[in-house]
């Protein structure tokens, strides 16, 4: 909305790079707070991956005890077949009987001696998957650390943003308000059309600032006079001279220091 007080041009010139430096340090603000959360997902992905592997492990585990479990039952039907062949040797009335049974005895033995060779490769396996989980462990257990010392920091620092931010979106409201609709609509269409959203940029080194366009001194002059709006000819930013901005700049920085003391 219009104010109904006629400003001068020096005035809407303020006014604007005031509005700049706080759109500006909001769009800092915003950038900065969609960065933070990337360290504490990626760190949150690592946990859950560790996690799963922790489980992935401890099962693999359980799950070759199962098998030694399993190995020591059939020794122990190997050896109760094993005594019950061996019984009935004694009952033979033929070598032929007697030499099937001793057969039968071999290959339980043998069955035995394959049970025994496989439940101390997996007491290897077992031994080697129990240094994979101390190690998965102790890495979880500082990742974790390190992940809740992280969120607690985005936590604090969301909640001094989320701040800093709703009062200078009210200051922008504010000094929107004191600039005529025509300027506002101009910067507001140079702000979304231009990289970092600077519309309204100082004289520095005679170039645009973010510029390598000279101004040629002439024109700089005018900035300089400050009693009219002046565009750069290459990127359609309002230009305002370099004294102004300085002043501007040490007012707006006392205002945001305010705000995050």
């Amino acid at each position: 909305m219009a104010t109904t007080k006629e400003l001068t041009v020096e005035e809407k010139l303020r006014a604007l790079y005031d509005l700049q430096l706080i759109d500006s340090r909001i769009d800092e603000i915003r950038n900065t707070r969609g960065e933070l959360p990337l360290g504490v997902e990626d760190l949150d992905a690592e946990v859950t991956g560790l996690t799963l592997r922790l489980e992935k492990l401890n099962k693999e585990v359980e799950n070759i005890e199962e098998q030694i479990k399993e190995k020591k039952g059939a020794i122990e039907e190997h050896k109760a077949l094993i005594k019950k062949y061996s019984e009935q040797q004694k009952e033979v009335r033929n070598n032929r009987e007697f030499n099937s049974l001793t057969k039968e005895i071999e290959f339980q033995e043998l069955e035995i001696k394959l049970a025994e060779k496989h439940i101390k490769e997996f007491h290897a396996s077992i031994a080697h998957k129990k240094d994979l989980i101390a190690q998965t462990t102790e890495k979880l257990t500082a990742k974790s650390e390190h992940l809740a010392h992280k969120k607690a920091e985005l936590e604090t620092i969301m909640s001094e943003t989320e701040k800093e931010e709703e009062f200078l979106l009210k200051l922008s409201k504010e000094y929107e308000e004191k600039i005529e609709d025509r300027l506002l609509t101009a910067y507001r269409r140079i702000r979304a059309n231009v990289r970092n959203g600077l519309a309204v940029v100082s004289i520095e080194r005679g170039a645009s600032a973010g510029s390598y366009f000279a101004i040629p001194p002439q024109i700089q002059m005018e900035i300089a006079a400050r009693k009219k709006i002046i565009t750069d000819e290459h990127s359609g930013r309002i230009l305002v001279d370099s004294v102004l901005a300085d002043e501007e700049k040490e007012k707006m920085e006392q205002v945001f220091t305010s705000i995050q003391g």
